[in-house]
């Protein structure tokens, strides 16, 4: 019997597929698991986290659990963020021997706002092999039901917790054309979000994804300006795991952002408007005709 063959869903035929598939050894499985529901799960992963010598986990105690839930039992390794340099040296050398490693964090992809990064940078490194498993993620499961039609989005994950670094972080994305996807926690939500209207003002929309596929979820829309309201009107709203979706920056009409008018109020305080707006043409690089015409608002 095979090491395919000796899986325990080997029996089931509707997981067939999946032991006939190649599963090299010597190699890092990043293995997605579930954010909430533990359905969620692939029929890949099971028999992946079947097949492997031991999994990498971000909490031996969360993963054990989910293990168990499927009557999965494999030596677990802690690689957690505070320990993956020493853990990635103790995986690659059990590779290098040709075993099979699986990478999971507690929740959702690896490596994406939780521990595994540096893990498969040094797997790779070594020139071992490293294999994503695709399977749940907060920040996609929200973008698909969010209705922020963008065929981009900028992933920022979660903010600096000091209000000062979190308002310089939010400036340098305010004119980011893309969805801007955040998780944030639940003690922090209201202040986030009272961040996010400062920076980005209170027109654009802003989505909230609460415990997502989870038993309580709870996906809320609104603009920025009424974004507050909403979490303090029921306790509730303030509860769980958060992904918030912000809605991407217009696109500036052409002479008319901020920093533009900026640019030609000072340049006309000296210049005709003709020269103020041929000057402010070869700083900002945009079109002469249209900063003379407003140039002339401005003058006016």
């Amino acid at each position: 019997m095979t090491a395919q063959d000796s899986s325990p869903l080997a029996a089931l035929p509707i997981l067939g597929e999946t032991v006939h598939q190649n599963y090299p050894t010597a190699s890092l499985y990043v293995v997605a698991t579930p954010i909430g529901n533990v359905t969620d799960i692939t029929l890949r992963a099971l028999h992946v986290l079947s097949l492997v010598d031991a999994v990498a986990c971000e909490d031996t105690r969360n993963t054990a659990q989910l293990m168990n839930r499927f009557g999965l039992h494999k030596p677990l390794v802690a690689a957690h963020m505070h320990n993956e340099r020493e853990a990635a040296e103790g995986l690659i050398a059990r590779l290098q021997a040709g075993q099979r490693i699986a990478l999971v964090s507690d929740a959702g992809t690896p490596a994406v706002s939780d521990p595994g990064a540096r893990i498969v940078d040094a797997v790779r490194a070594a020139g071992l092999r490293v294999i994503p498993l695709p399977g749940a993620s907060a920040a996609v499961a929200a973008l698909s039901a969010s209705g922020l039609v963008n065929d981009q989005f900028h992933f920022v994950g979660f903010l600096p917790s000091k209000a000062k670094q979190r308002e310089v972080a939010l400036q340098s994305l305010a004119a980011a054309p893309a969805t801007l996807v955040f998780y944030e926690a639940p003690h922090r939500i209201v202040e986030c979000t009272q961040a996010l209207a400062d920076v980005f003002g209170v027109e654009r929309q802003v989505v909230f994804a609460r415990e997502v596929s989870k038993l309580f979820e709870q996906i809320h829309r609104c603009p920025l300006g009424e974004a507050v309201a909403w979490l303090k009107s029921d306790a509730n709203h303030e509860k769980g795991e958060f992904v918030v979706l912000v809605e991407g920056a217009p696109p500036a009409a052409e002479g008319q952002d901020a920093e533009t008018d900026r640019i030609l109020q000072i340049l006309l305080a000296e210049l005709p408007v003709k020269q103020a707006a041929a000057l402010a043409a070869q700083i900002t690089g945009k079109k002469k005709n249209a900063l003379y015409d407003r140039a002339l608002e401005l003058k006016q």
